[in-house]
């Protein structure tokens, strides 16, 4: 899936695509239906991602990820409510991150070309340390967020943010250096 090659409808890379998504619906659905303490939460979510999930992380659910096991978050990482993940392509969370409410990464799009729509180009998501992303902010595939930089909330973001950067807008731009 990380290969930014296509994804072809109805092939074994998108079937096994549908069963990891199956399996993060799974538990997922643990996550936001009950609540939860610290551990708990931090123990879902090795779960969800197959690898340990540091003690220092933070999550408000409800929280939505298509597969979990393309997600990589580093130490005291905030993720506020309502977030929703498509980490299929890639996610990658750097240290002191803060995530605000209902934020959307996605690192899929579909094919151009309507004889093919069905199909699926991945690319990852990287966001530095010490990012702060607004609420409501969606970050699009192939993005890499630079450290320490600020996006505004609602913002959408579709290109590189240079490290130290605050952005906002539709699409995001460069507001002001930090």
């Amino acid at each position: 899936m990380g290969s930014g090659e296509v994804i072809v409808a109805g092939s074994e890379a998108h079937r096994k695509m549908h069963e990891l998504s199956q399996e993060a619906i799974r538990i997922t659905m643990q996550i936001n239906c009950a609540y939860h303490n610290q551990a708990e939460i931090v123990s879902l979510m090795s779960e969800l991602t197959g690898r340990e999930a540091h003690e220092s992380l933070g999550l408000f659910p409800p929280f939505y990820t298509d597969c979990g096991k393309n997600l990589r978050i580093g130490k005291r990482v905030f993720i506020n409510s309502g977030c929703k993940f498509q980490d299929q392509g890639g996610i990658t969370i750097g240290d002191d991150v803060l995530i605000g409410h209902n934020c959307v990464i996605a690192t899929l799009n579909h094919s151009m070309d309507p004889d093919h729509r069905a199909d699926m180009v991945a690319a990852p998501v990287v966001i530095g340390d010490k990012v702060w992303i607004g609420a409501n902010v969606t970050i699009l595939q192939g993005v890499t967020i630079g450290e320490g930089a600020v996006i505004a909330a609602g913002a959408v973001v579709n290109r590189d943010v240079p490290p130290r950067a605050v952005v906002g807008g539709i699409p995001a731009k460069v507001l002001k250096m930090i």
